[in-house]
């Protein structure tokens, strides 16, 4: 009798997690792996800790997101998801993926002086000048969120850099609440910097959970 039980729960677990076979006769869940929202929650965290580490150096912050990106893929699909695949990410996306971070941070420090300058009065134009700048700052997280979403380690970095153009074309919805993420690690940053850890968390989940969305036609 108790093994009888004990099999019930294991296959009521399995339901529920999407490992194992359906207990009752309904198609299997779309996402199994995001069927429990606390465990969820737990490993958008655990990749927000790994991807600030990683990401420390500022310049190897696509790879870091490269790699929590992926994670985040597997676990949603109840595929195997340990740590030691998130690391291995790391060290096949860091080096090609440093020269991307350097442009990028070189980028967002160019436009962040000009914002500055644009605000303190000094150049003509400056409420033009600052409104290009924040468009230019938006532009430059939608690359580095999209070229993260799109890398693999077969595909490289070329080929997730030329795909953003025509994912961004595809999507412009997406490509705003791509935006809409970066703006809340930001946010988060300014208001209390350790919840950038959640942030870059959420960022990478919405990475994974923007192109999958359901969409109205």
């Amino acid at each position: 009798m108790t093994s009888t039980r004990r099999e019930q729960t294991a296959a009521l677990r399995a339901d529920r997690s999407g490992s194992g076979p359906t207990v009752a006769e309904r198609p299997p869940a779309r996402f199994p792996g995001a069927s429990a929202a606390f465990a969820l929650f737990g490993e958008v965290l655990l990749i927000g800790v790994l991807v600030t580490l990683v990401s420390l150096p500022v310049v190897t912050l696509p790879a870091a997101l490269a790699a929590g990106i992926r994670h985040l893929r597997r676990f949603v699909a109840a595929e195997a998801s340990q740590v030691s695949a998130f690391w291995a990410d790391v060290r096949r996306a860091a080096l090609p993926g440093a020269l991307v971070g350097l442009v990028a941070t070189v980028l967002a420090l160019v436009l962040l002086l000009d914002i500055d300058l644009a605000r303190s009065g000094l150049l003509p134009g400056g409420a033009v000048i600052e409104v290009v700048g924040w468009i230019g700052l938006a532009a430059v997280s939608v690359v580095v969120l999209s070229a993260a979403g799109a890398w693999s380690p077969e595909r490289g970095w070329r080929p997730a850099l030329r795909a953003v153009p025509a994912l961004v074309r595809a999507d412009i919805a997406g490509a705003a609440y791509l935006v809409a993420a970066a703006g809340f690690v930001v946010v988060l940053a300014w208001m209390m910097p350790p919840l950038v850890i959640a942030g870059l968390g959420c960022a990478a989940l919405a990475v994974v959970a923007v192109p999958t969305r359901r969409r109205r036609r």
